[in-house]
């Protein structure tokens, strides 16, 4: 019998960016981003084993569809290495959207074998396997941390409960702009997405074609 992943709480611990703050339920800032009808937004902690469980399918998903995946760094204080690997991500990304998407996934693909003292070899074989260099100090100015900070400031806006937090959103006025997906409904993922591209006017088949999804990070 094979046991489930558990997800990561976020409810009874602390934020690297600080302690939660109490704004009562608030997805009124999730939407697609500009000129999607459809997307998928999810909230993810590099070091969750329920991320990395999800992390393919989202990326399969909007690849099917051809709509945006929206990611968000919610790194806990209870995994002493997420912070610091978000921050690598913001590094890549500033290389192509693509690298940081890859060095994400290649973190989670190793996930069970990273602890914080081996964190910078692993990012350091990535970097070479891509051809990139990784510098001595990765953040000097600070600015990737303050991106990192500011998607979990958001999360606690919301506020989240525990990580992968993952939405279907759409800019439909009608049926459900806003779906949670979680472990139960996680599996009928495409079901949602095609109820979602329905309600936003669209028609899901015109898009089950592989094809290069759209992943985009709040800047």
């Amino acid at each position: 019998m094979k046991r489930a992943l558990p997800r990561c709480l976020a409810l009874s611990v602390l934020l690297l960016v600080g302690s939660a703050v109490a704004w009562g339920g608030d997805t009124s800032m999730l939407r697609p981003p500009k000129g999607a009808k459809v997307a998928i937004i999810v909230f993810e902690d590099l070091e969750c084993p329920m991320c990395a469980r999800a992390a393919p399918l989202l990326h399969d998903a909007a690849k099917t569809y051809k709509i945006p995946l929206v990611q968000y760094d919610f790194p806990l204080r209870q995994h002493p290495w997420s912070f610091e690997a978000a921050v690598n991500a913001r590094y890549f990304d500033t290389k192509s959207a693509k690298l940081g998407d890859d060095y994400r996934l290649y973190i989670f693909q190793n996930q069970s074998y990273i602890t914080k003292q081996n964190l910078r070899g692993y990012t350091e074989r990535f970097a070479e396997q891509n051809k990139v260099a990784v510098p001595f100090v990765v953040d000097p100015s600070g600015d990737l941390a303050a991106k990192v900070n500011a998607d979990a400031q958001l999360g606690q806006r919301i506020p989240l409960e525990h990580t992968p937090t993952i939405y279907v959103v759409s800019s439909t006025a009608r049926g459900t702009p806003i779906v949670e997906i979680d472990d139960k409904n996680l599996s009928q993922l495409y079901q949602i997405i095609d109820q979602a591209m329905k309600d936003a006017g669209g028609n899901p088949q015109e898009h089950k074609v592989a094809g290069n999804q759209k992943t985009t990070r709040a800047q």
